[in-house]
C-alpha cells in the first residue's frame, strides 16, 4: 500500500471497502476530507492556517457503519482517533468544562501512540543493552583485584609489576567465553537457565483527589511529583534468561525514550491529524430537555461549539489547538434532524451524508466480502478446538434473510444483528466443542432453520433472544 500522503480519494475508498460494505456517499466524503489534509500541507504557509477542515455529520440507524468508517479512516491515516458520546454531557452532574476532556483524551491517546512507535524503534537498541546486562550476570566482568593476583615472582611489596602477557591472555579468554555465551543466548540455548536480576519497582501511595474541573487545571503532574518523592527501588528476582532479556529490555527502552520529543510530536499530530468522532449528536439536538433534571441540550451544544470552532485546550502535556482537528458527528436522527442543532454548530458541520439501512443483499456481502468477515472469525475460533465449520452458500443466504427479517420486525440494529443470530445458531457447537473435536460441521440452510426455527416462530421470544 502507498504511503498515506499519496492516497487519492479512490484509493482511500478502496481501502475502506475491505472492511465496510456499501455506504459509498459516506466513504467518498471522508476520503475527500482525508485527502484535503494532504492538500492543505502543500499550499503556501501563509494560507495553510486559514484552511479549516470540512467537518461531517453522518445520519443513519445504528449498526450501518458510521463508527467503523471513521475508525478505519483514522487507522488508514495513522491519526489519533477517539469516540465520545454527546449524550453523556446531558447527564446530571455535568460541568461545562468537561467537554474539553475530549481533547485531553485525544492527546493522551496520541502520546501513547507516539510512545509505542518510539518503543518499537528503540527496542533493538534496548535489547542489546539488556543482553549485555544478562551476560554480566552469567559471566561477571574481570575486576582489578583479579589482575592484582598476577604479580611477578619476587616483585617488591607495594610496587605493582604485572605479567602483561598473562593479563592479555586472561582478558582474551574472558572475551572469547563471553562471545560464546552471547551467541548461545541469541540462538535461544540459554533461555531456560535461571539467573538472578534486579528490576526496578516504585512504591506509589494510593491517593484519591476529587476535583470538579480536573487535575489538568491544577497544572501539576501528580504522578510525577509523587514519583520523585518516592524514588525507585530495586527488587531481586530469579527468572529464566529469555524472560530476563525481555524484562530488562522493556525497562531500558523506557529510559531511551525522549518524552519531550514524544510530547511535541503527539501534540502536533493531534492538531494536524486528529479525528474526533462525536456519536449520538442527535440526542443533544433541540432546545429543551424532554423531562427530568437533565442538562439543557442547547447548553451542551454551546459548550461543544468552541471546541469545534477552534480553541486552545490546556492538557497535562501542554496547550492544544483544535482548529484543524477533523470532527465527524453521527446520529440516527429518528426524532430530531440536523437543522434542530443551533445554527452556529450546524455551520461547523458543512458536509451531511445519509447512510442507508442494510438490505438482505448487504447482509450477504457483510458475511462474505470484508477482510475481517464474521464467519471467518467463528471458523478460526472453533478451529482452536479442532472443530471445522463449513458454511454453505445457502446457509449464508438464510442467515442474511433471518437478520433482515428480525431487524424489520424489531429494533433495527443493523449489522450487529448478525452477531446475535450467528451466536445463537452456533451456541450448541460452541458449548460442546471439546466433545466433537476432530469433526467437520456442515452449516447449511436447513441447519440454520433447525437451530433458529423455534425462536423465529415466537415473535416475543425472538424480540428478547435475537
Amino acid at each position: 500500500m502507498k504511503e498515506n500522503r499519496e492516497l487519492v480519494p479512490k484509493e482511500i475508498v478502496k481501502e475502506l471497502d475491505k472492511y465496510i460494505i456499501g455506504q459509498d456517499d459516506a466513504k467518498r466524503s471522508v476520503a475527500i476530507a482525508l485527502r484535503n489534509r494532504w492538500r492543505r500541507k502543500q499550499v503556501p504557509l501563509e494560507l495553510r492556517d486559514e484552511i479549516a477542515p470540512k467537518n461531517i455529520i453522518m445520519m443513519g440507524p445504528t449498526g450501518v457503519g458510521k463508527t467503523e468508517i471513521a475508525r478505519r479512516l483514522a487507522k488508514l491515516a495513522d491519526a489519533p482517533f477517539i469516540k465520545v458520546e454527546a449524550s453523556k454531557f446531558t447527564e446530571v452532574g455535568y460541568v461545562g468544562r468537561d467537554v474539553e476532556s475530549m481533547i485531553r483524551d485525544l492527546t493522551e491517546l496520541a502520546v501513547s501512540m507516539i510512545r509505542k512507535q518510539e518503543s518499537e524503534r528503540l527496542y533493538s537498541k534496548a535489547k542489546e543493552i539488556a543482553e549485555e546486562r544478562v551476560l554480566d550476570r552469567l559471566l561477571p566482568p574481570l575486576k582489578q583485584s583479579d589482575n592484582d593476583q598476577m604479580l611477578e615472582p619476587g616483585a617488591v611489596a607495594g610496587v605493582y609489576t604485572y605479567d602483561t602477557q598473562k593479563e592479555k591472555e586472561r582478558e582474551q579468554a574472558h572475551l572469547t567465553t563471553r562471545d560464546k555465551l552471547k551467541k548461545m543466548m541469541k540462538e535461544g540455548k540459554l533461555d531456560e537457565r535461571e539467573i538472578e536480576i534486579e528490576t526496578s519497582e516504585r512504591n506509589m501511595p494510593m491517593i484519591e483527589i476529587f476535583s470538579a474541573s480536573g487535575l489538568e487545571d491544577m497544572d501539576i503532574n501528580i504522578k510525577d511529583m509523587f514519583g520523585n518523592m518516592f524514588p525507585k527501588r530495586t527488587k531481586k528476582r530469579k527468572v529464566k534468561v529469555g524472560a530476563a532479556v525481555e524484562l530488562i529490555a522493556n525497562e531500558e527502552v523506557q529510559k531511551l525514550i525522549d518524552m519531550e520529543k514524544v510530547t511535541k510530536i503527539a501534540i502536533m499530530k493531534v492538531e494536524q491529524s486528529g479525528i474526533l468522532f462525536i456519536d449520538e449528536i442527535d440526542k443533544i439536538a433541540g432546545k429543551e430537555s424532554r423531562q427530568g433534571p437533565d442538562v439543557s441540550r442547547e447548553g451542551v451544544q454551546r459548550d461543544i461549539l468552541p471546541i469545534v470552532e477552534g480553541s486552545v485546550v490546556n492538557t497535562r502535556y501542554g496547550m492544544v489547538k483544535t482548529d484543524h482537528i477533523l470532527f465527524i458527528a453521527a446520529g440516527a436522527f429518528h426524532v430530531s434532524k440536523p437543522s434542530d442543532l443551533i445554527p452556529e454548530l450546524q455551520g461547523r458541520f458543512p458536509i451531511r451524508v445519509e447512510l442507508d439501512s442494510l438490505t438482505k443483499d448487504d447482509f450477504v456481502r457483510i458475511l462474505t466480502e470484508p477482510k475481517n468477515v464474521l464467519i471467518r472469525q467463528y471458523i478460526e475460533l472453533l478451529k482452536t478446538e479442532d472443530v471445522t465449520l463449513d458454511f454453505k452458500k445457502d446457509a449464508i443466504e438464510e442467515l442474511a434473510q433471518i437478520a433482515y427479517l428480525i431487524n424489520s420486525r424489531n429494533e433495527n440494529i443493523g449489522a450487529r444483528r448478525l452477531h446475535t443470530v450467528l451466536e445463537k445458531m452456533l451456541e450448541e457447537v460452541s458449548f460442546n466443542a471439546d466433545e466433537i473435536s476432530g469433526q467437520t460441521i456442515d452449516i447449511t440452510a436447513d441447519y440454520v432453520k433447525d437451530r433458529l426455527a423455534e425462536i423465529l416462530k415466537d415473535e416475543d421470544l425472538s424480540r428478547y433472544i435475537l
